[in-house]
Parts: C-alpha cells; sequence; structure tokens
C-alpha cells in the first residue's frame, strides 16, 4: 500500500495520494479540461523561431504550446505530433503556455491521472473514495490557507509568478530541524510543488547552525529530485525541482470559486441518506457548479441534485446533506 497509488476519479477533479502510516505523503490534483503532462496530440506549426529548432505550436482545443525539437522541414503551416512534457501554467495575469516535444508516439489525447502516473512506472489503484482516515480535506485545507502548521511555529507559502515562497515561523534552531524541516518536505512533496522554491527561515548567526539545518534538508529531501543551494547568512534556501504541472497550492490559489465547487461535490458523493441531494455554499461556487457536473452528480448518486445559493457561507464552508424529496 506504502507504494501505491490511490486515485478518486472525482467530478470536475481527478486526485491521487501516496498514504503511509495513516497519513497522506504525496498528492496530485488535476483539473480535466486542457492539456495534460503525457498527452499526445497533432498540432500545427504557427510560428518558427529563428535559428532554432523551437516554434508555437497550436492543438485542435486551441492551446498553444513552445514545441521543441522540431527539424527545419516543418516549416509554418506543417502539422506535427507532439508529447506534452509541462503543462501550461496560470499565473496571476497570465498563462504560461505548455512545453512539447515532437514524437512519433501513438496519440492519447486525454490520458487519464491514473494513466499518466502508470506511464511513469508506478502502481496505481483506482478507488470510489480514499480511506476513512486519509484526510483529504485537510490536505485541501492546508492548501486552501497555504499555511502548515508545526509543533513550535508553522510555514506560510506564497505562490507568485516567479517562484513558490515559504515563510518559516519557528524558533530555536532545534525546532527548526525536528520540526520545519520535516514539515516543509513533508509539504512538499503533498501539494506536489515543482519549479522554483524560495525558503525564508528566520536568520541563524551561527554558521553550525546554518550547517544543521542544511544537514536536515539533505536527509528529509532525499530521494526528491531537486537542487538546493546552501542556508546563506540572511536565513534564505532556495530549491530547484522539475516543473510538470501545476502545484495543488496553485490551482486552489488561482481558482478559489472553483477549487470549493470541486470540493463540495466530492463531499456530496459521500452524502449516504435517502432523499434529494440539496448542496448549500457560496453564490460564487454556485456559479462554478457546472451543468455537466450537476448532472454527473445525479447520475453517480440516482438522486435528484438542488442547488441552494448562501451569501453568508464561505467559499470553502459549502455543505452537501440529504432532503426530502
Amino acid at each position: 500500500m506504502a507504494d501505491t497509488w490511490l486515485v478518486e476519479e472525482g467530478i470536475g477533479e481527478e486526485r491521487a495520494i501516496r498514504f503511509e502510516q495513516g497519513r497522506i505523503v504525496a498528492a496530485r490534483m488535476r483539473w480535466p479540461g486542457r492539456l495534460v503532462q503525457g498527452a499526445v496530440a497533432e498540432a500545427a506549426v504557427v510560428e518558427r523561431f529563428p535559428l532554432s529548432p523551437n516554434a508555437i505550436v497550436r492543438f485542435a482545443t486551441g492551446e498553444e504550446a513552445i514545441g521543441r525539437r522540431l527539424p527545419k522541414a516543418d516549416s509554418e503551416g506543417s502539422t506535427v505530433r507532439m508529447l506534452v512534457e509541462r503543462e501550461a501554467i496560470a499565473e496571476r495575469g497570465r498563462l504560461k503556455r505548455a512545453q512539447a516535444v515532437k514524437t512519433e508516439q501513438p496519440l492519447n489525447l486525454a490520458p487519464s491521472l491514473a494513466e499518466s502516473l502508470r506511464e511513469e512506472g508506478q502502481d496505481v489503484r483506482i478507488v470510489r473514495r480514499f480511506p476513512d482516515d486519509a484526510d483529504w480535506e485537510e490536505l485541501f485545507s492546508e492548501a486552501w490557507t497555504g499555511e502548515v502548521a508545526f509543533h513550535g511555529g508553522s510555514l506560510l507559502f506564497s505562490d507568485t509568478p516567479a517562484m513558490t515562497l515559504v515563510d518559516v515561523d519557528g524558533y530555536p534552531v532545534e525546532a527548526i530541524c525536528s520540526n520545519a524541516v520535516p514539515a516543509l518536505a513533508r509539504a512538499l512533496r503533498r501539494f506536489d510543488i515543482g519549479g522554483s522554491i524560495g525558503i525564508d527561515f528566520p536568520t541563524l548567526s551561527d554558521k553550525g547552525d546554518r550547517r544543521a539545518v542544511d544537514a536536515k534538508l539533505e536527509e528529509q529531501l532525499a530521494g526528491w529530485p531537486h537542487e538546493r543551494t546552501a542556508m546563506n547568512g540572511f536565513g534564505f534556501v532556495q530549491i530547484v525541482a522539475r516543473l510538470s504541472r501545476a502545484s495543488m497550492l496553485r490551482l486552489v490559489s488561482l481558482d478559489r470559486s472553483g477549487a470549493a465547487a470541486r470540493l463540495l461535490l466530492r463531499r456530496a458523493e459521500a452524502v449516504s441518506e435517502p432523499g434529494a441531494i440539496l448542496l448549500s455554499c457560496h453564490p460564487a461556487v454556485a456559479a462554478r457548479l457546472m451543468p455537466n457536473w450537476l448532472a454527473e452528480l445525479a447520475r453517480r448518486s440516482g438522486r435528484e441534485v438542488r442547488v441552494s445559493p448562501d451569501p453568508g457561507l464561505a467559499l470553502e464552508a459549502g455543505f452537501a446533506q440529504a432532503v426530502p424529496l
């Protein structure tokens, strides 16, 4: 079980976790509808970069990507088969194009999250719902607030276009080594964070203390592919990890109403009492409940679905309950 990824094929969202000793140790979250990592699709070359094997390619969906390894024969207007290596990444005010490479692989327009994990060589099991003690809502809450508590302090995550920033609030150095660093290592895996990551520890003037934190980072991040700087005199450490997809933290922070709507649908799928399903939520969340999502909930549950907007509810506080028909 420890090396197996469990996958929920939710409504409007796919979720995957690795579960060890009663805790989620790694997770992924995917929102279908865009080209995903591992997709293989035909695209048109719309703009070649001078003196470069790279170009802008456009897929049938209208999405564009930076295409790599294109021979000169693939001129503008030609059709090429591309493998998506990195999904488009939404940032505040812009969308960073996906990255793709020319391939001869068979077409696979929309691989599921389970398929993507299997392609990486992972063992995968699709489940209707995660085990009761695998607290997905706790993980969602941490991503929603951007705060992860540890004994003696907390980690505050901020997603920016340049990097993911983590402010470590804790002291003394023993608490940082024993508690903050392990919590940080867990959070990076649980939030599925990649790219450039900046960690602002409390300033440690003693070089021995800084070396102790560096050693603890080395220990806790073992097996997680990355490069890392040593802590500088101001307590700053930079980590660079491969960026292939949007992290859970980024998905939640850039579309909070959409994230809350998907969480509400997951809660609705757990309603077991007889009757119609009533979804009570903030109006902004109600507006994000797509008709096809509600239809899928009705199909899966075999019940009528109703929506009740309530401006008094926080975005993330929507709830589902059974009501008389």
